[in-house]
């Protein structure tokens, strides 16, 4: 019979592991927390470039003042080309903002139903999608459909697939992770289905919907849908810790200048994006900010109503263990906060 062990025994095994783990305390994170808050956006942006990014942009739209841009590091780390406040960048999932609103308007107009089924839209997906006879569009907008997520599959970042067939097959015959509303999980392949929902009903590409519906009346002149159509030296470049090459060719989706989110966010959250049937719909569907990350970019977009400022953060360094994504969030709260620090001192 095996002895329990000591009380002793315990109090060292702990100990081993408490020193273990801060042996392992990613302490970048620690000292971006620690270090005294700047006075300014630019210098908060300028220390960023300490922590390991190579290139920084901010945009700022605060109510009351001009819009203003900051930027630090490189735009092109190999050719040492600075940071450029215009550049184009991958936005990711800050798309899905787009997307919804493009799913907003063909609602109001009755070209889609948010109660309509996965099935009715996409009868050959039945069998192949588990719950495809419960999943509503209403569903898939929110991420509560229970649909394997594309990006989640074994090595999808790899080789990661360009066409919507390829990525959908990655998850096609595999069993729900939840069921139908019954559960949230942040799901690409639902916003993969709603893109193709949309193609599908219109009878031409979303990309042109969203060019026509959202893009022009706002005049967003640096807002893309693809490399294709941009000139490759506008973009910026990308970085992954560990991998040599710049990840600015790799296809991933929406390009757009900070000062266009921006633009596009304030848009969409003073409403002037929407008529009132519209707001409505939204209000019930979707959020009102984002964040975004493929390798070699990632971005942070959000309103902040207690000093009535749209906030932008474009950062070109990622890594697997995601203390990049950590930090850029770190960053990013400390700019808000020196902006409301600002905006309490104007008060007084």
């Amino acid at each position: 019979m095996k002895k329990k062990p000591t009380k002793r025994i315990l109090r060292i095994v702990l100990f081993i592991g408490t020193i273990t783990s801060l042996f392992f305390v990613p302490w970048i994170l620690v000292w971006a927390w620690v270090l005294p808050l700047p006075d300014t956006v630019q210098e908060q942006v300028n220390e960023a470039i300490d922590y390991g990014f190579d290139g920084v942009i901010v945009y700022v739209d605060q109510s009351g003042k001009p819009p203003a841009l900051y930027t630090a590091g490189w735009h092109d780390r190999k050719n040492k080309i600075p940071a450029k406040p215009n550049a184009l960048f991958k936005i990711a999932s800050i798309s899905k903002l787009y997307d919804a609103v493009a799913v907003t308007k063909l609602v109001n107009d009755g070209r889609l139903s948010l109660d309509k089924t996965l099935a009715e839209y996409f009868p050959e997906l039945v069998g192949r999608i588990e719950n495809a006879e419960k999943i509503t569009l209403r569903l898939m907008v929110q991420h509560r459909s229970g649909i394997p997520n594309y990006t989640d599959t074994h090595n999808y970042w790899v080789n990661p697939p360009e066409s919507n067939d390829e990525k959908l097959e990655l998850v096609l015959d595999l069993p729900a992770n939840f069921e139908a509303g019954e559960g949230y999980e942040y799901c690409n392949t639902n916003y993969l289905l709603i893109r193709e929902l949309i193609d599908k009903v219109l009878g031409y590409s979303h990309q042109q919907f969203i060019r026509e519906e959202i893009l022009r009346p706002l005049r967003l002149s640096h807002t893309f849908s693809s490399l294709s159509e941009v000139n490759i030296e506008d973009v910026m470049s990308g970085y992954h810790v560990g991998y040599e090459f710049d990840l600015k060719k790799d296809k991933q989706g929406m390009l757009a200048s900070a000062e266009d989110v921006g633009t596009f966010l304030r848009a969409l959250n003073d409403g002037s994006l929407f008529d009132e049937s519209e707001q409505v719909i939204y209000s019930s569907i979707y959020v009102y900010e984002h964040t975004g990350l493929v390798p070699g970019y990632q971005s942070i977009a959000k309103y902040h109503k207690d000093i009535d400022a749209v906030v932008i953060q474009f950062m070109n360094t990622t890594d697997f263990e995601g203390y990049n994504w950590n930090l850029s969030e770190i960053v990013y709260s400390r700019i808000v906060k020196i902006l409301r620090n600002q905006k309490a001192y104007h008060h007084l």
